[in-house]
């Protein structure tokens, strides 16, 4: 058992009703309801950028798009699940942040995420280019005030004229500042961090890279003291010595996310939509139709953990940790992400070759089988 901060081999936990009453090593203080042998049991994966899967995306802001997107995901073991958003016409992006809030009342998302306008037109990546802009205090303003509280995470380009003011802006409001899709040099980028952001989006991804002369956003975001760092764990995305690079040099603030997209936690290749983006996907690779840049994932969370351990070789409680408490601490989310009294009961089951075997969310088996 994986708490995340320790691991029980053996252990037990016990669950009442949607919570964690208790956890422990060894034999459990009373008769189990249940026991698992030979398998490894870990809190719920928080994914703390998600566009979409299982052929529905969250763009379109719909509650039936985002319950067959949360299902999907959910049989891999994601319990919490913030919902991205591409750029889009400003309109647009009022409406489904307002539609999508709706479904954080709910309780069916933990929050939402901006993943544009404000971006950098050399590192747009899968985003439409006419559709950016730079931030304006209206603009910020309105957008907050349309997610109704619930927007945790912004991606932006610090570069761009008044991404800074942003910055202390979103902060002020209580969300979550990351830099992405940004040409920032390293000087720029420590400036954003000084404002309040927190976070590198999918880094190395998107954004200029390393050198030895103008070491950019990522010796920037890596260097810094409480800088989280987003690490798409697929193979395609990251080598896995990069990923073994960032991973530890930031063991309690690494997170991994899937940056998934329509075709994750399907596995049909085909043709997709990622916002206004025409999308490709063979062989489980998802790359734009007219540029082929890489557009997203089609990971599952369960899968990136797989691969990070399997194949990164990193070790399993830095990887679940990853997957777990640090993306729910570096949204600000609460009593989840760990197997400790309080918590809500959210729970993976993984055999000895970490695929999921049950997945557990607020106290009730949602996956008997194991997903394919």
């Amino acid at each position: 058992m994986v708490t995340p901060a320790r691991v029980f081999a053996p252990g037990w936990v016990h669950v009442d009703g949607e919570r964690i009453a208790d956890a422990g090593p060894g034999a459990p203080p009373g008769p189990p309801d249940e026991v698992l042998t030979g398998a490894t049991v870990v809190p719920g994966f928080v994914d703390a950028h998600v566009h979409g899967g299982g052929g529905a995306s969250f763009d379109t802001g719909t509650a039936e798009a985002a319950e067959t997107v949360v299902r999907a995901h959910l049989a891999h073991g994601t319990t919490t699940m913030n919902a991205s958003l591409v750029t889009e016409a400003p309109d647009r992006l009022l409406t489904q942040l307002r539609e999508l809030g709706a479904l954080v009342d709910d309780g069916l998302l933990a929050g939402l995420h901006l993943e544009g306008p404000w971006l950098a037109p050399l590192h747009v990546g899968a985003h439409e280019p006419t559709l950016l802009s730079h931030p304006t205090p209206r603009q910020v303003d309105d957008l907050v005030e349309a997610a109704g509280g619930h927007l945790r995470m912004v991606t932006l380009a610090p570069e761009l004229p008044g991404a800074l003011d942003a910055v202390r802006r979103l902060v002020t409001a209580g969300v979550t500042v990351a830099l992405g899709h940004t040409d920032a040099t390293y000087d720029v980028a420590r400036a954003a961090l000084d404002s309040g952001a927190t976070v590198g989006t999918h880094l190395f991804n998107a954004m200029r890279q390393l050198h030895h002369r103008e070491p950019g956003p990522v010796a920037a975001l890596l260097e810094h003291p409480d800088a989280y760092v987003e690490l798409i764990a697929d193979g395609v995305h990251l080598h896995p010595a990069v990923l073994r690079l960032a991973a530890q040099a930031k063991p309690h603030l690494a997170v991994l996310v899937t940056d998934a997209m329509a075709a994750a936690a399907s596995l049909a290749d085909g043709d997709y939509q990622l916002g206004p983006m025409a999308v490709s996907v063979r062989d489980g690779v998802a790359r734009l139709a007219d540029s082929g840049a890489i557009a997203g994932s089609t990971l599952t969370m369960a899968a990136a953990v797989k691969y990070a351990v399997g194949v990164a070789g990193l070790p399993i409680e830095d990887v679940v940790r990853a997957a777990t408490a640090s993306p729910a601490a570096m949204l600000g989310l609460e009593r989840v992400g760990a197997l400790r009294p309080g918590f809500r009961a959210d729970l993976v089951v993984l055999d000895q070759q970490l695929d999921v075997r049950r997945v557990m969310r607020r106290g009730r088996w949602v996956a008997a089988t194991r997903p394919r």
